[in-house]
């Protein structure tokens, strides 16, 4: 798998794509691959405030539950909500479609934390 070299990426397996001042947030393939068949994406609602490394969602499949960490901190302005119907875009199109939410950035400096496409490949053993 490439990963996208645009995007930011987070130990905990979510990536961020910066348009202007808002994050698009969603988790990676390899977070998918590992979690197997979603079935239901819980995720907060529009003008929620979210702190970095804090748990904002979760995402459950049939093998587990698993929570989403922000990768940044900042108010959600906008929830996908093409996942309510079909949480199984996650399986299908991590890096694209199935983004999960837009955060509105309260600092930018968290930006630099994140871990470059590359980076991510190498934490992963790859």
């Amino acid at each position: 798998m490439t990963y996208p070299e645009n995007y930011g990426y987070t130990k905990e397996h979510e990536w961020v794509s910066v348009e202007g001042g808002v994050c698009v947030v969603g988790i990676t393939f390899h977070a998918q691959k590992e979690l197997g068949d979603i079935v239901y994406v819980d995720l907060p609602r529009p003008n929620t405030a979210v702190e970095a490394g804090k748990t904002f969602g979760s995402v459950e499949s049939v093998k587990a539950v698993s929570d989403i960490f922000a990768p940044v901190s900042g108010e959600v302005v906008e929830v996908n909500q093409a996942l309510a119907d079909a949480p199984e875009m996650l399986n299908e199109k991590p890096h694209d479609a199935a983004w999960l939410v837009k955060i509105k950035l309260s600092n930018p400096e968290e930006i630099k934390s994140l871990m470059s496409a590359a980076d991510y490949q190498s934490y992963l053993g790859g």
